[in-house]
Order: structure tokens, then sequence, then C-alpha cells
């Protein structure tokens, strides 16, 4: 028996202690494998090769004639103090094997307690993905061997998840064609994540690191509504944005604290019946959800337009990065291999209406309807998309109407300057030193006439890179806009005596000079003239004797 649960992985020979399965190495739990590949199948088929869309232009044929059908797993890790089952917390980055107790390694004797913060995440996030929650619902054991899953079995949820039957909706980017979709949700299920094995580059050995298990985990998993790359990726990319709006998880891909396998099937168009399902994981952001999905769809219709439909088999991939291209890394297992059953050490999780009623009533306003309230303020969706994708800008944003703001300009500020400072410093809008408070008053300053956009401009820079106040940089520094005509008539008629050339060659038909000569008297003036009133006297002026 023990020769078939560890086929694949090279061990000393058994003795009575555990040691001689397990060695440990500067706190890491050391496992000795054949190759860095030992958990996956293998195959001695020489690869084929398969062009891309941009390879090859005849596949764009192909792909008239088939659809593709498109779900995603979803695992989100919620942001708790502490794990699942038990008081260990858990820190990204932190030292291998730190993180653990008797629990959280499936040590025997160690019971589960569950963690209530789990519960209120996963309501939250059912009731944002208009979902219907069980008022009872239950934990399951998911039975499969896996090294860095200490217990032999994964505690989740089967039959009777939290919630079931939901939805969500998203805009997708002007670029990518516009348009709203809406994406089914079958089910968010709470579970445990396993460990992480860190693999010798020399492919000798692999050390198995169990602080990331039993870390909580919330699953998501949609209806196969997606046809695109596109879709996906986007439908991923609002996940994101939900969960960190909420505040269950920080979404960050690279962490591991968001990750999305994806699940791929190609039809003739016309037919009702799905095609083999194909699994994708290994995908650490939205632009290689979509490259993976592009690459496989396209690796499926060539597959079936050659009538070699029986080489897609039922299995998970491995997207390539670097080779921009899926590999297989196992055949998929079925429900049956996972011989589900109900946990015995956990207690049935019963929700009360008035429980739900409270948390909905907590739930900040969501994506969707904050991009349809920016709707209806009358910006433009390329405006909408960028305020809302990130729920901190989008706050500054608010707070900054808040003060009396016009919307548009707001906009028009933090999409510009603004974003661009942080772009180029490396800075979310929550470590730059400007305030929406000031950010208000400076658009205040300007629509006023106390001061020029030009002037404004420098203000924003200063203000994001030190602080201070709109008032008082305009007081310090003299700003204060000049708007008396008979001061800007005398600098206008400086700069006008002082290029006679530039002069005759306006009045002789090229009037493009005029921004020229608006430059020179700005130049006088500091940037302190008001554009308005000084455009107005200098057409005057040059047009006078023409």
């Amino acid at each position: 028996m023990a020769s078939l649960l560890f086929r694949g992985l090279q061990f000393r020979p058994l003795c009575i202690y555990p040691s001689s399965l397990w060695t440990r190495k500067v706190g890491v739990l050391c496992c000795a494998s054949n190759s860095l590949q030992t958990q996956n199948v293998t195959t001695h088929e020489k690869p084929k090769k398969f062009a891309t869309r941009n390879q090859d232009k005849t596949l764009d044929q192909f792909l008239k004639n088939y659809e593709a059908i498109i779900g995603i797993e979803t695992h989100v890790q919620l942001s708790t103090l502490t794990k699942a089952f038990c008081g260990c917390g858990y820190n990204y980055g932190s030292e291998p094997n730190t993180d653990i107790c008797p629990v959280c390694m499936g040590l025997p004797g160690a019971l589960p307690v569950l963690n209530s913060k789990i519960i209120e995440c996963a309501v939250k996030l059912g009731l944002a993905l208009n979902c219907k929650l069980s008022l009872n619902s239950k934990f399951d054991r998911k039975q499969y061997f896996y090294p860095d899953l200490p217990k032999g079995y994964q505690i989740s949820q089967f039959d009777v998840p939290i919630a079931t039957s939901g939805y969500i909706d998203l805009d997708l980017p002007v670029e990518f064609g516009g348009g709203h979709r809406r994406f089914g949700i079958t089910r968010v299920h709470m579970e445990e994540d396993a460990g992480k094995l860190l693999h010798a580059q020399d492919g000798s050995h692999s050390q198995v690191d169990l602080n990331r298990a039993g870390v909580p985990l919330l699953e998501i998993v949609s209806e196969p509504d997606m046809r695109t790359g596109i879709e996906a990726a986007e439908y991923g990319a609002e996940l994101q944005r939900l969960v960190r709006y909420l505040g269950v998880c920080n979404g960050n891909m690279q962490e591991g604290s968001l990750r999305c396998d994806v699940n791929i099937s190609v039809r003739p168009k016309g037919q009702d019946e799905f095609g083999t399902k194909v699994e994708i994981k290994n995908l650490n952001s939205f632009s290689a959800i979509g490259r993976a999905i592009d690459y496989e769809i396209t690796r499926q219709v060539q597959l079936l337009s050659q009538g070699l439909a029986n080489q897609i088999v039922q299995e998970t991939r491995l997207w390539d990065d670097g080779a921009q291209k899926t590999v297989t890394m196992r055949k998929k297992e079925g429900l049956s291999d996972y011989r589900y059953f109900p946990e015995p050490d956990l207690p049935e999780v019963t929700l009360t209406k008035d429980y739900i009623d409270s948390i909905r009533d907590s739930l900040p306003e969501l994506p969707e309807l904050k991009r349809r309230r920016y709707e209806q303020m009358g910006l433009s969706m390329q405006d909408v998309l960028f305020l809302a994708n990130d729920v901190n800008i989008a706050e500054f944003f608010d707070a900054t109407l808040s003060k009396g703001a016009d919307a548009k300009l707001a906009a028009n500020w933090i999409m510009g300057d603004i974003a661009a400072y942080m772009k180029n410093e490396k800075l979310s809008i929550t470590e730059i030193k400007l305030t929406s408070d000031e950010l208000a008053e400076l658009i205040s300053s300007i629509k006023s006439g106390t001061i020029s956009g030009k002037i404004g401009k420098e203000i924003l820079f200063e203000l994001i890179a030190k602080g201070g106040t709109v008032k008082g940089l305009i007081k310090e520094k003299n700003l204060v806009q000049i708007t008396d005509s008979a001061e800007i008539e005398k600098m206008i008629d400086k700069v006008l005596a002082e290029n006679p050339k530039q002069v005759e060659q306006y009045r002789g038909g090229k009037t493009k000079l005029q921004g020229f000569f608006a430059g020179q008297v700005m130049k006088e003036s500091k940037g302190k003239a008001n554009p308005g009133i000084l455009n107005k006297i200098l057409l005057q002026k040059l047009n006078a004797n023409s």
C-alpha cells in the first residue's frame, strides 16, 4: 500500500520513526524525489506544436466554426488574523514552517475549531455575488494524497456549500469592444489551503513548507458562461476588485492570495453537448489567463479540425509563460477519487436571517453600483472603469466630490497628472501627500479664477510630493492670478514692442504666432495672467492695425 500511495517519490528504507520518510533541513520538511515533476503524469510522446493565432492566420477560419466554453474556479485567500481551524497566524514570506501547530500539521489527536470570521467573509462574498445563502451548510473531507497536504485530506464543502446560484456583472474595457456582461456563479464554498512544495533547482528533492496549510479560502466556481480569453480575464479582474472592496482578501495574485484555475472545452457551433474539459493551472496574472485560454482554444480547435478529437483528454495542464503554451501536468481526478464524506469533527454551520441582514447592511458600495453611479454623473466609460477599478482611488474621488468639486474636472486631475505621478514614483493614492480636500480646493481655485491652470499644475505637484494647503502655497508664493486688464495690457504692449518682426509676420497671415505672444506674456507675468483676459486683449492689439 505504501508503494502505491507514494508512487513517484523515492524514500529511504522504512523504519518505525517518521524521520525515515521525512528529514528536516533549516526548518523545512524535506522529501527526496526522482525529479521536479514527480507528481506529474509523464509522457514519452513527442509534443505536438500548435500555432497561435498570430503565427497562423488560417486558424481564424477554424475558430469561425467552433465555440469555446470557459469556466473559472477562483480561490480567494481570506485576510483573517488566524487560520481556518487553529490559532496560527499566516504571514506571506515568513520563514518556512514557522506558522504551524499540531492542528494545521494534521497531527494525531488534534481537532479543528472553526474560525467564525470565515463565515462572515463567506456571507459577505455570497451576498455581493447575488447568491442564495444556505441557512444550514456543512464541512466535508476531500480525500487525496499530496506531499504538502499534511492530513491526507482537505476540509472543504461538497454537496451543501454556503452559497449557490449567483451572478456577477462587469463592464468590458473600451479597447476590448466595451459592453456589459453577466456571468453566473455556481457556488461559493469554504475550505482550507494546502502547504507549498519548494523544488530544488537540480531536481534532486522537494521541500515542504506547511505555513500555508490550514489558511482559510473561499472557492468561487463560475458557470461556463465565458467564451473568450478577454471575458475570462475581465471576470477574474472583477472578482479581484470585489474582494478588495469587501476587505475579505488583498487580491494579490503574485502572493497567491487570489488564484484562478480555468476550465476550457471546445465544441462545434450549434452543438449542445460540451467538449472534453481541460483545466489550466499556474495562472498568476489576468493577462496570463487571456493568453493561456487563447492558446488552449487554438490547440483544441486544431485537433478537432484535424479529426484528432480523441487526443483531447480530461487533464490538468500548466501554463508555461516562457514558452507561451500549456503543457500536461496530470490526469484530472473525478469526484469518486476524492471520496467525499461529512467532516465528523466540525458541527453544521447555521445562519440566521438577522445575521445575514446585519452583514447585508454593512456591505460597502460595490464596483458595479459605483460604475453605474459614475455613469449617471456623465463620465465616460473610460473614466468610470479607471476610477472604480481601485477602491482607494474611488474613495479619494468620492471624497473630492463631497467637497463640492466638479466630477469631470476631478476625474481629469486624478486620471492625468496624479496617476502619472503615482506611476512614475510607484506609489498608491494612499501614499501621496495630496488630500482629497486640497484637490477640491485646487479645482475650486482654478474655476474661480484665483489661479490659472498652469499654476494649478505647479501647486499640484508640490502638494503631491510635500503636502501643504492650496491657500498656503498661493499666499507663500504670491501666485494669485492677475485679472487686472490694465496690468495685463501693459505686459502685452511690452511683448509686442520687443517682437516687431513676429507682429509683422502675424499680420501677414501667420496667425499661429498668437500662441507665441501669449506664451511670452505668460512668461512676463510668471504664469499669473488670466488666460481669458490675456487672449482677448492680445487679439484686439494684434488685429488693430492689420
